[in-house]
């Protein structure tokens, strides 16, 4: 056979590989665009508001598709469509990712506890839905040093009306130092058709809808990106990044795969 025929098959070949390469590599990238777009997405924990459950930190997946879809469900938020589409109320006591009204461009991680029509307030620094007060039971002091702001508070597992029992943060059920608002004694919160009533575990140091001046406040369904359901990996930073020999002591390993609850 000419050594030119074999050449031009040769490269024939080589082409078609770098063709089929570039087709999987685009195929690849659409399938991660779409899983990320309509599926799951990455989450980084960045602040200590909802300490013990939570921890800076912590890396975890948002279930997209659990609430059906709102524009919020969609890189940069176009606002495209209103409300949800195959929309479920989240229940009482999940853990979801939301993009609030006052900030819609900034992912916060909160816990629902009140529903559309329920009456919320916090007196004395305990909660209390639709009149009846929420049992909590005592577990002693509780240390966190994950953020820039070490937590040193008294834990309490809160038992929610459903049944769902996690675990709060208190420093104290007295009056709060945060001005003229008093997050520890709140006015009664009635929860309008359409929105949700969330709150932080640390709840001495969360801006959650108890704060309606701020950018939560009462939150629209359709501002739920999805419940956060797993810890995917998470880290504690002390060294500095070119300590690469810390790195695997830094790794909490007892959080990987642990589910949110």
């Amino acid at each position: 056979m000419p050594a030119v025929i074999v050449t031009e098959k040769r490269n024939h070949r080589n082409a078609t590989s770098i063709v089929e390469f570039l087709k999987t590599l685009v195929l690849a990238g659409l399938i991660s665009i779409g899983i990320h777009t309509f599926l799951f997405q990455p989450f980084f924990i960045p602040s200590g508001s909802m300490v013990p459950t939570l921890l800076v930190g912590d890396y975890l997946f948002v279930n997209k598709f659990a609430y059906g879809f709102s524009h919020f469900s969609l890189p940069f938020s176009p606002d495209i469509f209103p409300g949800r589409i195959f929309s479920h109320m989240p229940a009482r006591g999940a853990v979801i990712v939301l993009r609030p009204s006052g900030e819609p461009g900034t992912d916060f991680i909160k816990r629902v506890i009140g529903l559309p029509g329920d009456m919320v307030r916090v007196t004395q620094g305990q909660l209390y839905i639709n009149d009846t007060l929420v049992p909590r039971t005592d577990e002693g002091d509780y240390t966190d040093d994950s953020s820039n702001m070490p937590v040193v508070a008294r834990k309490f597992s809160e038992i929610l009306p459903n049944g769902e029992v996690h675990a709060i943060l208190k420093e104290t059920d007295g009056p709060a130092d945060t001005g003229s608002f008093d997050p520890n004694n709140t006015p009664v919160y009635r929860v309008p058709t359409g929105d949700l009533f969330v709150m932080g575990d640390n709840r001495d140091n969360s801006e959650d809808s108890r704060f309606m001046d701020g950018p939560v406040g009462f939150l629209p369904l359709e501002n739920v990106v999805g419940p956060a359901d797993m810890i995917l990996f998470s880290i504690d930073v002390r060294s500095p990044i070119y300590a690469f020999w810390e790195w695997p002591s830094e790794i909490r390993w007892g959080r990987i795969f642990h589910r949110i609850s």
